[in-house]
């Protein structure tokens, strides 16, 4: 939810520094359904099978993963899938390193308001030794604010990358009249 509340503020800013949503249509990636099959593999893990089958949903998050890395590795030459990537690759790191769950620092979840245990699997939960924790969700947005949440510094790399691609790709062309 909380990706979503910042994609969406991305996308209201385009207006508001001259660009045009509708330029984002003509870019034409390679290699979408990895992409799609990536969000899926998350959905899944996040909503479905959250809480159950720990070793399933832990090779399903590491899986999206994956398969997002292979969508960017096949579009590398668009500018700003490199920071994307950097962000990705930031997050596969606390994830696989953490048997496929992402390391949630105590006070960030507390700060969210989120109830997360080490009893079951979380995309992003407690875990008891965290390797590379400040890799792990380690910011929050307070409980009070709406989509709180908890976020890593992988994610803002994610976002940052996303707002590059978005505004760059909806801006007017050179020299072409607005």
């Amino acid at each position: 939810m909380l990706i979503l509340v910042a994609l969406a503020v991305v996308v209201a800013t385009v207006p508001l520094t001259g660009g045009r949503i509708t330029r984002l249509a003509t870019r034409r990636f390679r290699g979408v359904a990895l992409l799609v099959a990536s969000f899926v593999l998350q959905l899944l893990v996040v909503s479905v099978l959250p809480g159950s089958l720990h070793t399933l949903s832990a090779v399903l998050h590491v899986a999206s993963y994956a398969l997002a890395a292979a969508f960017l590795a096949v579009n590398r030459w668009v500018v700003g899938l490199v920071v994307i990537a950097i962000g990705g690759a930031l997050n596969a790191v606390a994830i696989a390193a953490n048997g496929g769950e992402m390391p949630a620092s105590r006070s960030a979840v507390a700060s969210a308001g989120l109830r997360l245990s080490r009893a079951h699997f979380d995309n992003s939960g407690l875990v008891a030794h965290p390797r590379f924790g400040i890799l792990g969700d380690v910011f929050a947005v307070p409980r009070w604010l709406p989509a709180h949440n908890v976020f890593s510094v992988g994610d803002v790399v994610i976002l940052l990358g996303v707002g590059y691609l978005v505004h760059r790709e909806c801006r007017a062309p050179s020299g072409a009249p607005e």
